[in-house]
């Protein structure tokens, strides 16, 4: 089974060719791929400390070593622990064969580390999450009730076929909470915060109102991923504790696509050119897109329909699953194809990689979802038709029971509720000011990030805290 990029792949991707040394590259790749994590750390260590690198080789080596370290986190349950969550939630013990036919499935994930077999964190409940794909769900979430009462108090806009929800106006409290003693004492600590982006439409009234320090940076939405950026130094015995406190202004919109007028697409546009492009690693235009893709999409005369097509196999074929770390991801639409699930985010790279495929503009966008009560990490994305603009559609909330308003579950198709925090325009973007060490969240940025002045803080080194009160 793959995990994420190779070291072999990653160094030629660097463009660096082997470092000399005792061990070379392709034996530490071989014993990545072969399962031995220990041995192919001890050898990255080797290499490091022989103080023949370059900057860009020692990069790459820590990064891959620190990739070892994600998966192995990723990668924690025993067989007894897998049997016995069921057990206690499902009330039965499955059978040597059954787990086999799961694992066949792709249903149970696991990986070979050290000899041992090792299953994903949350692999049993996402077996049942997967079998349940079939069934009817009802619509009594409260989310969507919330979306019930607004689309039922809807206006007009000044575009054709747009209609504007009910607006919401929140009051966040994000904490990014360091552990105790992560970092030596006296070491300079680094925290890139989330935090609105003010050059959407759909979010207005963007205000910060207090810090933790009284020094910061704000990214003024100058890259993909918006941000408050602060320093402190580490300081033994006690945590180190990063806070600021934002207002903001959501409203949801809805699109008529029975009333839209759609119009050929420019071609030559910049814009057209950049949303129906590649994006490697997580967009490429692959054999198994191509082909999926074109599948479904035979009888699709129109952008619309197209957008339809596409929007409604996912729905139909890839429930939601609690995810693998996007970083352990060599390229995550092909793993939602390989696997039959994904999360939002996952599941939204997939439609955006084959809208694009079909000559549609897509793009992502993503942050928190902000229901009272189900506050939470969110992605959706955003598809553009030639005479309207952008349209938001978000393919994970399409997935469900029905919705007892006229558009029904496909609201979703061409809409999105009031109850959002944009963070991210993009993804796998810089930060404002540049991070200088690997992102703990290669693609997205939700929860944050943080380094010291060594190297990046993955996400088992610190904590983070969203709170919301509604105005």
């Amino acid at each position: 089974m793959k995990m994420t990029l190779s070291l072999l792949v990653l160094l030629l991707l660097v463009g660096c060719s082997s470092p000399k040394g005792q061990y070379p590259i392709k034996e530490i790749d071989q014993e990545i791929v072969s399962g031995n994590f220990t041995r192919a750390t001890e050898l990255i260590d080797s290499l490091l400390a022989g103080g023949e690198l370059n900057e860009t080789q020692e990069y790459a080596l820590r990064f891959t070593r620190d990739s070892l370290h994600r998966v192995k986190l990723d990668f924690n349950q025993t067989k007894d622990e897998i049997i016995g969550w069921i057990e206690k939630n499902r009330l039965f013990t499955p059978s040597d064969s059954l787990l086999d036919v799961w694992v066949q499935s792709k249903a149970l994930e696991f990986r070979i580390i050290d000899g041992k077999k090792r299953y994903f964190r949350n692999a049993a409940p996402n077996i049942f999450r997967v079998n349940a794909s079939s069934i009817t769900l009802s619509s009594d979430t409260p989310r969507d009730f919330l979306l019930i009462e607004d689309f039922n108090r809807k206006t007009k806009s000044d575009t054709k076929g747009r209609y504007l929800l009910p607006a919401k106006t929140m009051r966040a409290s994000y904490t990014l909470a360091v552990n105790t003693d992560a970092v030596p004492e006296g070491e300079t600590l680094k925290a890139w915060l989330p935090f609105p982006r003010k050059d959407i439409d759909r979010q207005t009234e963007v205000r910060l109102l207090s810090t933790s320090q009284p020094d910061y940076i704000l990214s003024d939405d100058q890259t993909e991923h918006t941000s408050i950026y602060m320093e402190q130094k580490a300081e033994r015995g006690k945590p180190a504790v990063f806070k600021a406190e934002f207002l903001f202004t959501s409203q949801g919109e809805w699109f008529d696509l029975s009333e839209i007028e759609i119009k050929p697409y420019n071609k030559q546009n910049e814009l057209y050119k950049t949303y129906t492009s590649e994006h490697p690693p997580h967009i490429r235009f692959s054999e198994n897109i191509r082909k999926l893709a074109d599948s479904i999409t035979q009888g699709a005369q129109t952008p619309v329909e197209t957008l339809q097509a596409v929007y409604r196999y996912i729905a139909a074929n890839f429930p939601w699953t609690s995810a693998l770390e996007y970083s352990t991801i060599a390229n995550i639409p092909e793993y939602v194809i390989e696997n039959r699930k994904g999360d939002c985010g996952q599941v939204t790279l997939l439609m955006i990689t084959m809208l694009r495929y079909k000559g549609i503009p897509a793009r992502w966008q993503s942050g928190w979802m902000t229901h009272p009560g189900e506050v939470n990490l969110h992605d959706w994305a955003e598809v553009y038709f030639e005479g309207t603009g952008w349209v938001p559609v978000d393919i994970s909330f399409g997935r469900g029971g029905t919705i007892p308003i006229r558009p029904g579950r496909e609201f979703f198709m061409s809409g999105i509720d009031s109850y959002r925090l944009y963070i991210n325009s993009g993804f796998s973007g810089k930060f404002y000011p540049e991070k200088r060490y690997p992102r703990s969240e290669t693609v997205d940025f939700q929860r944050g990030e943080a380094e010291s002045g060594q190297w990046n803080l993955y996400f088992d080194q610190w904590k983070y805290k969203m709170e919301l009160s509604y105005q």
